[in-house]
């Protein structure tokens, strides 16, 4: 007899073309996890060195030789072969009880889908250049409005296909897609990953983007242009 009643909790699975080793290499190095954990929100690079400390190196457990990794908070991750490549499988904490956190929860795992597509790319696609990133986030602009604006509303190809959507200069192939996110790469950008996002339960909209070695005056031209787009909604 089994008990229909046992919560579950989310799953995010995503197969990366790399050794299961070099994957969970990216979970248990520092230096490593920078190319491709969260964002480093305006430069602050002392912010996400923090973060990645607090999740990935304080009060977790680990098993190195199965590769499976508790991270802070309860979040699981499970690396293993697959194929050619390997399998990364990150299953989320239950619910803590604490309504005030609680209510985060799903942002939380909207949050850990973006993560985990730009860490598929950090190591099938960069290889070795560094990372730097930009976020935005948009209050009362649904998600489908900020791909309208970028050309990307009607990109309904599957991963893999290749797109271009001129208002921004993007071209590059369809990343991932999910009921909430859109991800593709950017050939300008090192080449870069760009993904869209919309904060669950409301019309909040988000974007990462991920550069990969382009020079100073580069990424600042980006950072202005970007900054001058999001803000123009009118």
């Amino acid at each position: 007899m089994t008990d229909d009643s046992t919560p579950t909790t989310p799953r995010i699975e995503v197969v990366v073309a790399a050794p299961a080793d070099e994957v969970w290499h990216a979970l248990r190095d520092r230096d490593a996890l920078r190319q491709w954990h969260g964002w480093d929100s305006g430069g602050d690079t002392a912010a996400l060195d923090a973060e990645i400390d607090s999740i990935y190196f304080t009060d977790v457990h680990e098993d190195p030789a199965r590769r499976l990794l508790t991270a802070n908070g309860g979040d699981r991750f499970a690396v293993e072969p697959h194929a050619d490549g390997a399998r990364v499988v990150l299953t989320r904490a239950p619910l803590s009880g604490d309504a005030d956190w609680d209510a985060y929860y799903d942002e939380v795992t909207e949050g850990w889908i973006t993560f985990l597509h730009q860490l598929r790319f950090a190591l099938e696609r960069p290889r070795g250049a560094a990372r730097r990133t930009l976020f935005f986030s948009a209050p009362a602009t649904p998600r489908r409005a900020v791909l309208a604006r970028l050309g990307l509303d009607g990109q309904d190809a599957p991963p893999g296909a290749p797109y271009a959507a001129p208002a921004m200069d993007l071209a590059g192939d369809v990343w991932f897609r999910s009921p909430r996110q859109l991800g593709v790469t950017v050939d300008a950008w090192g080449p870069g990953l760009l993904a869209v996002a919309g904060a669950p339960g409301s019309d909040t909209a988000m974007a990462v983007l991920s550069t990969f070695g382009l020079p100073d005056a580069e990424f600042k031209a980006l950072e202005q242009r970007w900054t001058d787009w999001w803000h123009d909604r009118d």
